[in-house]
């Protein structure tokens, strides 16, 4: 009876893919996105309304590059090759990692009627530890959060402002991170083992690289949209790994916890369950990692918006329950 009832739990916490409200938010933001050529992409601040969080936006230039390590790099783990090909079309990436002050209005509060779009997107349940675990609030960056809810909180920032947001997939992290160059001194650009006093730090604390993306190595580090998997050996073009099981997912960027060794562009961490080995829930929470004090992320806005189809699957891959 027990097993059948944390079951029923379960599914009941599973969001429901709503295909009418990702066609109507579709409406709200095809109607808002005024960008329809590479040429028209601009860095913006996009304002919640009304608040005075912003999301800071850089845009990406489209382009071609070689994704993975090669057999020489330092650190070099075998998942991080063959290297291989990849094009990508252009975005927009978030300057900053999500921080506190945007996640938690999204996990305590809601428009409260004035955004029926945004109301209706599933929210987290309220954590039962206090989920900065003491390293900070205001200006630092949000952790803990399943791939699901940051999926989520994707779908409800969306709403909320009328543009398109989701994870970046593994390949636009890596290229993003790379930012067409050589990579910069950690010392100057990343909080790692040797210089974050044994905790995350404010976002945009460092120097950005030279797309003006801050903390893409180091503080915490950032969910990509793919199921993590062997790479193919081909060229292949703007690449996503769709989610088919809750483990592993790709994970990049290292954490004020790592050493140099996993602050690269190339280095990948596969998700886990022990994650949550501490979260006494039974199901498992889909919402927190609580094991994960070094987790968080940052979203990509596409240039083109996706088809109603193409939006549900980025922020409802129906794999958040654990096994």
């Amino acid at each position: 009876m027990i097993t059948g009832i944390l079951v029923c739990l379960a599914l009941a916490a599973a969001p429901q893919d709503d295909a009418k409200l990702v066609e109507s938010l579709r409406r709200r933001i095809v109607e808002q996105s005024k960008e329809k050529s590479p040429a028209a992409m601009k860095p913006y601040r996009d304002v919640l309304p009304g608040t005075d969080l912003v999301v800071d936006m850089a845009p990406i230039p489209g382009g071609a590059f070689t994704m993975g390590s090669p057999e020489n790099e330092a650190g070099r783990k075998p998942d991080e090759g063959p290297q291989h090909k990849v094009t990508l079309e252009p975005f927009w990436m978030s300057r900053y990692e999500v921080t506190w002050d945007l996640y938690r209005l999204f996990q305590f509060s809601k428009a409260e009627g004035k955004d029926p779009d945004a109301d209706a997107v599933s929210h987290p349940t309220r954590p039962y530890v206090e989920m900065s675990f003491g390293m900070g609030i205001n200006g630092y960056p949000a952790i803990s959060m399943t791939h699901h809810a940051a999926n989520k909180f994707a779908q409800w920032l969306s709403a909320r402002t009328g543009h398109f947001y989701r994870l970046p997939t593994e390949a636009e992290w890596e290229y993003a991170c790379r930012a067409g160059g050589a990579q910069q001194s950690l010392e100057e650009s990343a909080w790692f083992s040797a210089n974050s006093n044994g905790k995350y730090q404010k976002a945009g604390a460092r120097k950005p690289n030279s797309w003006g993306l801050y903390d893409m190595l180091g503080n915490v580090m950032e969910w990509t949209l793919d199921q993590y998997e062997p790479y193919p050996a081909g060229p292949v073009k703007s690449p996503w790994v769709k989610s088919a099981q809750p483990y592993p997912h790709a994970v990049r960027g290292g954490a004020w916890n790592d050493g140099p060794d996993k602050l690269r562009c190339s280095a990948r961490v596969a998700s886990d369950a022990s994650w949550k080995m501490q979260d006494p829930q039974l199901p498992k929470s889909i919402w927190y990692h609580t094991d994960a004090l070094w987790l968080g992320f940052r979203l990509v806005r596409p240039l083109h918006v996706p088809s109603v189809v193409e939006m549900n699957s980025y922020w409802n891959n129906g794999v958040e329950v654990d096994p």
